[in-house]
């Protein structure tokens, strides 16, 4: 039976029939997406009013067939169990299961419920402080900023877990301020890969943290446009660099980061904007957070697009990453990067799932593959498939 449900009566394992979004049109899943309690929770943090989803089974079936005091997680086993045959698609069923073991594992665990209580409490002081500097109010102390986002990355285990915890994160809120303090995660992983010293790692955090904040000068109808940007907008978006300096010129504050709100568009090449500088004159601080920008941005949700897989983004940066960022930096990024999800499942632009076994060094973005049945592929030699998600 087809019905539309609110989020607090949806089930994980129910299957949505048509996409949903959010009331601004940002896409949260695909029809034909497996329900989980991520989705849901997604739906729930967007004030999404519905899903247009399958329930062919009534709920009391679903209570009586288990006593589990999880009954969203209960749900995916209990279609799986009854099938009648005990052959292939019993096994696939397993083994869909298996490749989202992963996400719900960080979505339930409770490192990742102190992660977004730590991350709305970030949020929430940098919208303070973005404010107060914008009303001339509130002056900069660097330590207070990284006390605020400390908590993020001091007690995560591994940069993939970090990671990990930022990708759960995208969808649940795209301010300028979530970017803000994903840029910042992301330009000290990058600092780290290229073992800075600890102060230095300290200002490049501050770096990604404020980069943005000249787009506050931004009008909100154009920033929140959910399609795309005519280009007296985008036009106008450019200025949000030249906004930035401007509001952190009489700071007192480490210069790199001044640098880093004015630069961060700046390519080395001399294709970037506002000022078009190229490479002798960038602030080698403004170029980390530059590829963090980017990576952040790319792998977001967008209204007039899905986000991008990390090997898409990847594919990217390969196409001309070399010649529009620091050679070094982009080098140790793109490797690390890609490294972060070796041995990862991932599912392919033709929606076979399979499992990364080996990195192309020449071709990061295309790795080699193993499917389910043992079959290899290496992603290289086969030009028309994509890793588009990671499972």
């Amino acid at each position: 039976m087809i019905k539309k449900l609110s989020p607090k009566e949806l089930k994980a394992g129910m299957i949505a029939l048509e996409a949903i979004v959010t009331p601004l049109g940002q896409p949260i899943a695909p029809a034909g997406e497996t329900l989980t309690r991520q989705i849901i929770n997604k739906m729930k943090l967007y004030n999404c009013e519905y899903a247009v989803v399958d329930v062919e089974e009534e709920p009391n079936e679903v209570v009586t067939e288990t006593t589990s005091t999880a009954p969203l997680d209960a749900i995916p086993e209990i279609t799986a169990e009854p099938a009648p045959e005990p052959y292939a698609p019993k096994e696939v069923k397993t083994r869909v299961e298996e490749a989202k073991t992963h996400s719900q594992k960080i979505v339930e665990s409770n490192e990742f419920h102190d992660f977004e209580m730590d991350y709305s409490h970030a949020l929430s002081f940098l919208k303070e402080v973005f404010e107060g500097v914008q009303n001339k109010t509130y002056t900069i102390e660097e330590d207070q900023l990284l006390k605020s986002i400390q908590p993020l990355f001091i007690s995560r285990n591994t940069i993939t877990e970090l990671f990990d915890m930022i990708q759960q994160m995208h969808s649940l809120n795209d301010s300028v301020y979530a970017h803000c303090v994903n840029v910042a995660l992301i330009s000290r992983m990058i600092g780290r890969w290229l073992h800075m010293e600890p102060h230095d790692l300290d200002t490049l955090t501050c770096c990604g943290l404020l980069h943005d904040i000249g787009k506050l000068v931004i009008p909100e109808e154009i920033l929140n446009k959910p399609g795309k940007l005519t280009d007296e907008e985008f036009a106008i978006v450019k200025s949000h660099p030249k906004y930035g300096y401007e509001l952190l010129r009489n700071q007192n504050i480490d210069s790199r980061i001044k640098k880093s709100a004015l630069m961060h568009h700046e390519r080395y090449d001399g294709s970037g904007y506002p000022n078009g500088l190229s490479e002798e004159l960038l602030s080698d601080f403004a170029m980390i957070v530059a590829i963090a920008d980017v990576y952040d941005a790319m792998t977001a949700a967008r209204a007039y697009r899905v986000p991008l897989s990390p090997f898409q983004v990847i594919a990217n940066f390969e196409k001309d990453g070399f010649q529009k960022y620091h050679t070094k930096y982009i080098y140790v990024f793109l490797h690390r990067i890609a490294a972060t999800y070796q041995n990862n499942r991932v599912m392919l632009s033709d929606g076979r799932a399979c499992k990364i076994v080996m990195l192309n060094q020449n071709s990061l973005s295309r790795p080699i593959v193993r499917f389910d049945d043992g079959e290899v592929l290496d992603l290289s030699t086969q030009t028309d498939l994509q890793i588009t998600r990671i499972l």
